[in-house]
């Protein structure tokens, strides 16, 4: 997620490369592999990668997440915004790891940040003012859009949109078996399906139409799609879907309880 957010910001020239500055645990190999692909700069220490920024962007993994912000307290400087992807941690916890009263934000995006198409959701914690809520915005608008709901909410965003991706590109994956297993080729499939996605996806940005409605329009009585649908609807597929996003969301929730 930190790869797609700073090729995202890079490319629409929000904010230069080398103002990024970058810090992981322990991989410089990783770190020498984004300076040669973006010119982003790596940090030699944490103070470093801490201690000048502006905006301190927290994208790692829950399980370490306790570790990595307790690691930046003693360096981090009062008003510096703090921005964290981190699933299912809250702003709370992160004020508690970081023993100071810094603005705190939780975004939410997705990885299609990279090409610029994120649905990014942001909460504010109780130090964050709007003006820091209006940067972060600026920030992630530059990698898609973004949509503010409260902090509660996010634990549902991020099984929905924050995993949604990784949805549909299983679906992808299915209809590509699928078409070449009917004897399509590989690239004829992919052309296929990925402009069907897009299709859709449009089709539901820009109109008012429920995804109901637009799904009748296209299921005719004693039809194709009528008899796909139904092969579907044998297999739950319905149900399924919205089973995964529960599962999801309570996994988000599980993450959140890690201290």
């Amino acid at each position: 997620m930190a790869e797609a957010i700073m090729e995202g910001v890079i490319k629409t020239n929000k904010w230069q490369a080398n103002l990024i500055t970058i810090k992981n645990r322990s991989n410089s190999g990783r770190l020498k592999e984004l300076q040669t692909k973006y010119g982003v700069i790596p940090a030699p220490t944490i103070k470093k990668a801490v201690s000048d920024a502006e905006i301190i962007i927290l994208a790692v993994k829950p399980k370490d997440a306790s570790q990595a912000v307790k690691s930046l307290e003693p360096f981090i400087q009062k008003e510096q915004l703090i921005i964290s992807v981190m699933a299912g941690i809250s702003t709370g916890t992160i004020t508690e790891w970081t023993n100071n009263e810094n603005p705190v934000l939780r975004a939410m995006p997705n990885t299609s940040a990279s090409i610029g198409y994120s649905a990014t959701a942001l909460s504010k914690g109780i130090s964050a003012s709007d003006v820091h809520v209006q940067k972060a915005v600026e920030l992630f608008e530059t990698i898609g859009t973004v949509t503010l709901v409260p902090e509660d909410k996010l634990h549902i965003v991020t099984g929905l949109s924050g995993s949604g991706p990784a949805y549909i590109y299983y679906i992808a994956e299915a209809m590509q078996k699928a078409a070449e297993e009917l004897s399509l080729s590989h690239e004829e499939a992919k052309t296929l399906i990925s402009q069907t996605l897009l299709g859709a996806s449009l089709m539901l940005k820009n109109t008012s139409e429920s995804p109901i409605e637009l799904r009748k329009k296209v299921t005719s009585p004693g039809g194709t799609t009528e008899a796909g649908i139904g092969k579907l609807d044998q297999y739950q597929v319905h149900d399924a879907f919205i089973a995964c996003i529960k599962k999801a969301v309570r996994r988000s929730e599980e993450l959140g309880n890690i201290k």
